[in-house]
């Protein structure tokens, strides 16, 4: 068995080039790393070339960055063509110290066929973990400003007991392994969001689909996600504001003065942040 690995790359060419050297040394499997460029400057996507040629991985140039779904889905689309059945997607920033991580996330979707999609354990450098997710309430996304307050410091929002393996509502899109058989059924991950929410709106699908999603604990990964490093933090939470109101009006399962009341609270929660806290 081939199991492919999805990179989306977009400026991060040397964080691909670490990510890649851990993917080398994955054993019990054979893999295709699939790099998939997000319409890159023309220096980073002259290094990604570079590392493609000596790595020997699948490098797909996009000339059109429509999103992390939208570029996630040219990978995952080139994997169904090839009639892979597993597909590993990674961020750029993901480091994998356990050399059989990739064989023992196959080993455990083999072993239940009712899970589409599976992830591991992720801790950041300084020990925060990053998995299990739950999707926030009715309560905590209208009530937003106790709900900031709440999770801000501890910084593990939405966090589940990350101690169990088991099923679980949600999983971080940093680092997941799909089903192809059940990416190709939704057709594809939803493109109707640029950014953030993807891990909200998969979930979602999963639900209505009946189908399962697993956290297994004794396989692991490193997220060294640097924020000062992944562009201007206020365009990105406006972004984030978008891609919300896009999942509570199309997947929550609010509807009537329900949603149109949460939709309103959102709005002034976008509101707040452009006017008091990036001054936008």
């Amino acid at each position: 068995m081939i199991v492919p690995i999805i990179i989306l790359n977009y400026n991060t060419s040397s964080d691909c080039r670490k990510c890649i050297s851990f993917l080398k040394k994955q054993q019990g499997i054979d893999i295709e790393i699939i790099v998939v460029d997000n319409c890159s400057s023309e220096d980073d996507l002259k290094n990604l070339r570079s590392l493609y040629e000596k790595e020997q991985c699948t490098l797909i140039e996009n000339h059109e960055n429509k999103g992390y779904n939208a570029g996630n889905n040219i990978g995952l689309r080139y994997a169904a063509n090839k009639g892979y059945e597993y597909a590993l997607i990674a961020n750029p920033d993901m480091e994998f110290p356990q050399e059989d991580y990739v064989v023992r996330m196959v080993e455990k979707m083999e072993e239940d066929e009712e899970i589409v999609v599976c992830g591991s354990d992720i801790v950041t450098p300084e020990g925060r973990h990053q998995n299990p997710l739950r999707e926030s309430t009715y309560q905590e996304e209208f009530l937003w400003p106790i709900t900031y307050l709440r999770y801000h410091r501890k910084g593990d929002w939405f966090l589940e007991d990350y101690s169990k393996s088991g099923y679980c509502e949600k999983i971080s899109g940093c680092c997941l392994m799909v089903r192809m058989n059940f990416i190709e059924h939704i057709d594809f991950f939803d493109e109707g969001v640029f950014l953030y929410s993807e891990e909200s709106i998969l979930a979602k699908q999963l639900q209505l689909n009946k189908k399962k999603m697993y956290y297994l604990k004794d396989v692991y990964a490193i997220h060294r996600h640097v924020k000062s490093e992944k562009g201007n933090p206020a365009n990105n939470l406006l972004k984030l504001f978008s891609s919300r109101e896009y999942y509570l009006s199309k997947y929550s399962g609010y509807s009537g003065f329900s949603l149109k009341i949460l939709l309103l609270s959102k709005s002034l929660q976008k509101l707040f942040y452009k006017k008091i806290c990036f001054h936008l």
